[in-house]
This record gives structure tokens, C-alpha cells and sequence, in this order.
């Protein structure tokens, strides 16, 4: 497990064709933005003056939910 992002988010051996599916750190913050995103509705938070807001919240959502599995 890569300190970085968790590993992969499902593990399966497909190392020969490079396609390992995505890491745990993507998985925790595409939760994060469904619940962000589902919570205001769908429209933008009013916190959020844009998009990006929203995924880098995600994102540092995601870094601290790895955090905690480091115990």
C-alpha cells in the first residue's frame, strides 16, 4: 500500500496490461464529492465559488480518511 493514495481501491491482477483500477485515495474522494453534491441537491455548495472547490475539498477529505486508517 503506497502511503500517497491507499493502494488500489479494488485490487485485481491485470499488472500486464497496466490496468490496475483506481486507488483508494480516487475512491474516497468521488464518495466524498457524491455526498457533497447530494447533500446541496446538486447545485454548487454555497461555499463553493466554483468546481474545483469541490474536488479539492474532496480530495483533502479523502487525504484525511486515509490519515485515519493509519491508526
Amino acid at each position: 500500500m503506497t502511503k500517497e493514495t491507499g493502494g488500489p481501491a479494488f485490487p485485481r491482477d491485470h499488472a500486464h496490461d497496466g490496468h490496475n483500477g483506481m486507488t483508494l485515495r480516487d475512491y474516497f474522494a468521488a464518495k466524498a464529492m457524491q455526498g457533497i453534491c447530494a447533500h446541496s441537491g446538486g447545485a454548487s455548495p454555497v461555499w463553493a465559488e466554483n468546481n474545483s472547490d469541490i474536488a479539492e475539498v474532496s480530495y483533502e477529505l479523502a487525504d484525511a480518511m486515509l490519515k485515519a486508517r493509519e491508526g
